[in-house]
């Protein structure tokens, strides 16, 4: 993809979307400096390409580190965050110093640099656990965890700087991400990336509730295609976007599929349904469509067939 901008800082970008935000930056011939510190991503996700970055493990709460840090950069893609709902919930005041307070602080660090545009990495989650289908930007936001207020507050903070001091920002509602190098060990990874490592080596999943609620899944290529388009179009400017598909799939559905790649005819697990899951989440796709031109490179069924050849590589 062609880019507008010659350099870019990316925060958080060890991580899994990250890292492959950074490959993709590079090669377009994008001049890039990443900074993380490397409380959740890995060094090893960006091993090919340490020679070509500018590479700072800092926190984002270090204001003065961000802005040597995004000297010279024309886009800053601000993905550093605790991604993990759970420990918002267990430890809400220090998730949100680091969510809110590190969110402004790159904000901050964008505006003393004269960079000129910030991508801010949003979630789904601002929807909670409104019924109606499909989420839309236009929808009254209602967080049911910490997180979800923390990506809520940092799209208005986005806003204002955007309102206040000229300095464009976009912020992109992820839905459900997945591919290559996404963590499953961790309890709060994604369910692609558990049924994944449960498929490669021959094991039983475990689905909580009936497994016919449903998500909207998109391929990390797809999601850094948003992320690009989001940095360079003439038109993103101060909006916030879904970023998604526009479909949905049943869990049940997903491990049918992902079994199938690994010739597993196992069947699920239930467990009792977990406190606070929500039952149905698509993106509504009109608004992303039509200020980005964007689309989808790659179905369901490419998505999970590459991933799995990932976490099959990596199990051997």
């Amino acid at each position: 993809m062609h880019l507008d901008f010659n350099s870019a800082l990316v925060t958080g970008g060890t991580g899994f979307i990250g890292s492959h935000l950074v490959e993709a930056l590079l090669s377009a011939g994008c001049k890039v400096t990443v900074l993380d510190n490397l409380s959740t991503g890995n060094l090893l996700n960006l091993e090919p390409v340490m020679d070509q970055i500018t590479f700072y493990k800092n926190d984002i709460r270090e204001l003065e580190i961000l802005k040597k840090a995004a000297e010279g950069c024309d886009v800053v893609f601000h993905l550093a965050a605790v991604v993990a709902v759970q420990q918002t919930i267990s430890n809400p005041v220090e998730s949100a110093m680091i969510n809110d307070i590190g969110t402004l602080n790159v904000l901050e660090a964008a505006r003393a640099n004269n960079a000129r545009r910030v991508v801010l990495a949003s979630s789904c989650a601002v929807y909670g656990d409104d019924p109606r289908l499909p989420k839309k930007e236009t929808m009254t936001p209602r967080p049911a965890s910490p997180y979800a207020v923390h990506k809520l507050s940092a799209e208005h903070y986005a806003r204002v700087y955007c309102d206040l001091f000229g300095l464009e920002t976009v912020s992109l509602r992820f839905f459900n991400v997945y591919g290559p190098r996404q963590d499953p060990s961790s309890p709060y990874s994604g369910v692609i990336s558990i049924f994944m490592a449960k498929a490669v080596s021959n094991q039983v999943p475990v689905i909580y509730g009936d497994g016919n609620q449903s998500r909207d899944f998109i391929y990390v290529k797809d999601v850094v295609k948003a992320n690009l388009l989001a940095a360079g179009s003439n038109n993103s400017a101060g909006n916030v976007l879904n970023i998604g598909t526009g479909s949905y799939v049943p869990i049940n559905r997903l491990w049918d599929l992902i079994a199938s790649l690994g010739g597993q005819r196992s069947a699920p697990r239930y467990e009792p349904a977990r406190s606070g899951d929500i039952l149905h989440s698509v993106a509504g796709m009109e608004l992303t469509q039509s200020i980005l031109n964007f689309k989808n490179d790659f179905t369901l069924e490419q998505g999970l067939e590459m991933t799995f050849d990932w976490y099959k590589g990596q199990r051997s």
